[in-house]
């Protein structure tokens, strides 16, 4: 593993934001609010900020709130330094390689903290922001597709399970996204999925774990957290891979959308972020509802991830309930009991304001509707 790292000093007699940068990747600017601006980075990269009183170290790495951000597509990323506590200091960028996508097409999401919830201030009165910590996991890189789902239906037909809904895509295409499933149908699909591929199941019906989740729909339902088989994100999970690194914006990419960014809605004159153009995607909206597009069709987010913004919403394993945290902040599962499952990341026939990755949806776990699908973790 070969780690990269730049170095730059600081001082208070250096206000104006003159910075001296060695090595690569490049610091371009520290300003005297504390704004540091990388570059040269290779997109995708897990980025550390470290600090020392000397040149030759020791570094210190505590800085939770900018630990571990991804270099974006552009190998740029920005890190606000609490200089009021470093009056005479160094300061550098550790850069390690961009995670490895394992070979079931799933990508890894490191470890570590992220502002969870509407840090934007769009007005968003259910999702507060607060400091979430979660541990590394794997997440599929796509959507669940038709091809994807079939293969594993078949397998869990012939084995004892039992669904609600068959699920759909458009015109059955292998590539594009299963929508008209419901939750559970997500979860016992998920079960099935590991026990196809010889790993253990994630759900049961029992807290000692030994009745598997196979069928009918289940509200009460024990998940086996440290199970090695696939399972639905839970809403932290979902969030902190949805934003691929990159805090505090709207979107894994940044604070405005358009149509060659993602599958939604458009609607310029309602939503000021929104660059349009109006309407249906134009690359989609044909052979009727509905348009979803193919996975893989726009560029992924910082940690690998596509479609984490428009195309279908998601299930979530977590009840909907506030405040974020519960039961904990280290790796919240959510509220133990409620009406509704969580749905995120907005769909194709919906305003640009439901894809921001802050924004909530109350899902009936019995509904099964052409706007939502769903993507599988798992533990590393």
């Amino acid at each position: 593993m070969i780690i990269r790292f730049s170095i730059v000093f600081f001082t208070m007699t250096l206000a104006a934001g003159i910075c001296r940068a060695i090595s690569l990747p490049v610091i371009d600017s520290l300003s005297p609010d504390g704004l540091l601006v990388c570059t040269n980075l290779q997109p995708g990269s897990v980025v550390f900020v470290e600090s020392s009183l000397a040149f030759m170290g020791l570094w210190a790495t505590n800085w939770s709130a900018i630990n571990q951000s991804v270099a974006g597509p552009k190998g740029t990323v920005q890190a606000t330094l609490p200089l009021t506590n470093h009056p005479f200091a160094f300061f550098r960028v550790v850069e390690l390689p961009p995670p490895t996508f394992t070979p079931d097409g799933m990508a890894l999401v490191p470890a570590g903290s992220f502002i969870m919830g509407d840090s934007v201030d769009d007005g968003l009165p259910d999702a507060i922001p607060i400091n979430i910590y979660v541990s590394a996991f794997n997440m599929d890189t796509n959507l669940i597709t038709y091809s994807k789902w079939q293969s594993v239906y078949t397998y869990a037909l012939a084995n004892g399970y039992s669904f609600d809904n068959a699920g759909s895509a458009k015109s059955n295409v292998t590539n594009q996204p299963i929508q008209t499933i419901n939750w559970y149908d997500a979860l016992k699909w998920c079960n099935a999925r590991s026990q196809n591929a010889g790993l253990t199941p994630v759900y049961y019906t029992d807290s000692a774990f030994t009745q598997i989740y196979t069928s009918g729909d289940a509200d009460t339902v024990y998940p086996n957290w440290a199970a090695s088989g696939y399972h639905l994100p839970t809403e932290a999970q979902w969030e902190k891979a949805a934003r691929g690194g990159l805090g505090g914006q709207r979107f894994p990419w940044g604070d405005t959308i358009s149509e060659s960014q993602a599958n939604y809605q458009g609607n310029t004159e309602s939503v000021s972020y929104d660059l349009g153009p109006d309407g249906f995607n134009t690359n989609f909206d044909t052979g009727g509802e509905p348009y979803t597009s193919p996975v893989g069709y726009f560029p992924a987010n910082g940690y690998g991830l596509n479609d984490m913004a428009g195309n279908l919403l998601e299930w979530c394993w977590d009840w909907y309930g506030t405040p974020y945290g519960q039961p904990t902040t280290n790796n919240p599962t959510g509220p133990s009991s409620g009406e509704f499952r969580v749905e995120r990341g907005g769909y194709w026939g919906i305003p640009a304001s439901f894809a921001r990755s802050a924004l909530r949806i109350q899902g009936n776990p019995a509904s099964a509707g052409n706007n939502t699908g769903f993507r599988c973790v798992r533990n590393p």
